[in-house]
């Protein structure tokens, strides 16, 4: 089965950085875009970041100039830098991907458990 588990989240001061990385296991053909999404308690879940197979990527306008997405095809793995962190990036980051898991079938989406990132003022 598809897996994604995602590290890196914790407790930082503001103004602080933290990476989050996010790494797909199991049988798969290819993964296509994966993201990050954060909810915040009280607060919908959001879309923070996303990047393409080929490298194209979207941000939340509150985080341009800040938080940075990337990821390794080779290690099947998204990442995502964040600086200059505030107390309003408090929330709990979850990774996302459409996955493929036969040539012949559209990708199936896929979740992270979710890791906690706490920003204190």
């Amino acid at each position: 089965q598809v897996q994604l588990v995602e590290s890196g989240g914790g407790l930082v001061q503001a103004g602080g950085s933290l990476r989050l990385s996010c790494a797909a296991s199991g049988r798969f053909v290819s993964i296509t875009v994966m993201s990050w999404y954060r909810q915040a308690p009280g607060k919908q879940r959001e879309l923070v970041a996303s990047i393409g197979s080929g490298g194209s990527v979207n941000l939340l306008e509150s985080v341009k100039g800040r938080f940075t997405i990337s990821r390794s095809n080779a290690k099947n793995t998204a990442y995502l830098q964040m600086n200059s962190l505030s107390p309003e990036d408090t929330a709990v980051y979850y990774c996302h991907a459409n996955i493929k898991i036969t040539p012949w079938r559209s990708g199936d989406a896929y979740w992270g458990q979710g890791t906690q990132v706490t920003v204190s003022s």
